[in-house]
């Protein structure tokens, strides 16, 4: 399959059916919000590392959470239980992505996250389609995750724990909001030996992108959505 070069004007993306085998789909473009977001509704993002263009991706298969299929730990529902975290929404959404682009991970050096890609992120969230969940221990921020809301649908972009199943707890208290809320689906991207210990499991592109076009609505693709409300 081609690699597709984007035009600099906001265009629609080929279709994610056609991605390389490996998932990358485009090269080009930028990060304007209505790029990003005609991007997430047909279940395409960006991701590449620093000194690349912007490379847009759609893998198949893709790694998803259903909010019923979460599995907690007995360790972490003890924590939960005895009231170890505390939790907010959207409270310190510059203090996630930062600890996200910063925190070291086994096996990767830097972070995908740069600068341009925090501004972005950033700007979506102040017009309310990026969302953040915060975990704090005795009022310090030790972990949490964030990520970009489409009707019923949360495509979770990143997670950070700087103390032990901190960063589990942020993702069982967003998967709570959603419970609460209606929402449906959450987007992992793809596979993560973690993720799947936590229930998350993978499906082949046609069941997701169905699943995708009935769990956001049917507006063009062309008309941003309004601001989702699934952590509100």
């Amino acid at each position: 399959m081609p690699v597709y070069q984007l035009d600099p004007n906001l265009v629609l993306f080929p279709p994610p059916q056609v991605a390389r085998y490996d998932g990358l789909l485009a090269v080009g473009g930028d990060l304007s919000p209505e790029r990003l977001l005609l991007a997430y509704r047909m279940g395409i993002f960006p991701w590449y590392g620093p000194g690349e263009p912007i490379l847009w991706w759609a893998p198949d298969p893709r790694l998803v959470l259903l909010p019923g299929e979460f599995h907690i730990s007995r360790r972490l529902a003890r924590k939960l239980r005895q009231g170890r975290f505390s939790f907010s929404t959207n409270q310190d959404f510059a203090g996630v992505i930062r600890h996200c682009a910063e925190i070291a991970r086994p096996g990767q050096e830097g972070s995908w996250l740069s600068e341009e890609m925090i501004a972005a992120y950033l700007r979506l969230h102040e017009l309310g389609y990026a969302h953040s969940v915060e975990c704090r221990r005795d009022g310090r921020l030790v972990g949490g995750v964030y990520g970009v809301a489409l009707g019923r649908v949360f495509f979770g972009e990143s997670m950070f724990s700087l103390e032990t199943d901190a960063s589990k707890a942020a993702m069982a208290h967003l998967v709570a909001a959603m419970e609460t809320t209606g929402g449906t689906m959450i987007d992992c991207q793809v596979k993560s030996d973690h993720l799947l210990r936590l229930g998350a499991r993978l499906v082949p592109g046609p069941v997701f992108y169905q699943r995708l076009a009935l769990d956001i609505d049917d507006e063009q693709l062309t008309s941003p959505p309004p601001p989702a409300t699934l952590l509100l």
